[in-house]
């Protein structure tokens, strides 16, 4: 299936950006010329995205004057001034303002990949198509450590392989890091409650039920935490735009 409706997390305070952040919101910082927030937009518009809900919290206002720049999909600020979320908090929150029937895909504003085919056989397009809510609970974008730049060397799941998901303990087989991106109906949330929250709660009520499911990205994953990371995921995003 085409997942037309999606969320991108783009409310934290990117503390360990500093002093960048101080003027400028973390998804804002630009990677290869691009603010890393596009990078997340430009996928999932090309998977087929019509409906985007960013929530906004740091430097909201420079946010929202970014988004208003995307003409092309209808875009919805889930505003957290007033009070920053946490990841399961800001999610639900914005979940709530999509289609509750309809899935939904999520990424995060400040990790993303290059070296995608695109179009059809793109990412985002492969999990909306794989994405079976009789089964799952969550399907999300995996990465081995191999592909990753930035990342500090943690380990989240065991990937099994009939593709379900499991939190990963020393000595494990087939370990993988979560991409930042996954599909889920805004349903599952349902009963979330309205004070912040960590989303790590419901990764572990859909593992407990057998119900989250992963999926390998193709292409190089980066995550830029530090102003240290810059340089490195700059030289990734040249050496793929090169065609490496």
């Amino acid at each position: 299936m085409t997942i037309r409706q999606a969320m991108i997390l783009a409310a934290g305070l990117g503390t360990r950006m500093r002093p960048i952040t101080d003027r400028l919101p973390k998804p804002l910082v630009k990677i290869g010329g691009k603010p890393m927030i596009d990078y997340a937009i430009e996928a999932l518009r090309d998977a087929g995205v019509e409906t985007l809900v960013v929530n906004v919290h740091h430097h909201a206002d420079q946010m929202e004057d970014h988004l208003v720049s995307i003409t092309d999909m209808r875009i919805l600020i889930s505003d957290e001034r007033s009070q920053l979320m946490d990841s399961g908090g800001g999610l639900a929150k914005g979940l709530s303002l999509l289609e509750q029937d309809l899935p939904c895909l999520v990424m995060n504003a400040d990790l993303f990949w290059v070296g995608d085919e695109g179009g059809s056989q793109s990412n985002l397009a492969r999990l909306s198509r794989w994405f079976d809510p009789e089964r799952m609970d969550m399907a999300m974008l995996c990465v081995g450590l191999e592909k990753t730049t930035g990342h500090n060397g943690k380990k989240d799941f065991s990937l099994s392989p009939d593709g379900r998901l499991t939190r990963y303990v020393e000595g494990a087989t087939d370990p993988v890091v979560y991409a930042g991106a996954f599909a889920l109906m805004p349903s599952f949330l349902a009963d979330a409650p309205k004070e912040p929250f960590n989303l790590n709660r419901y990764f572990d009520r859909a593992i407990g039920a057998g119900r989250l499911y992963g999926m390998r990205l193709h292409g190089e994953w980066l995550t830029v935490g530090t102003p240290d990371a810059i340089a490195p995921a700059e030289a990734v995003v040249q050496r793929y735009r090169k065609g490496a």
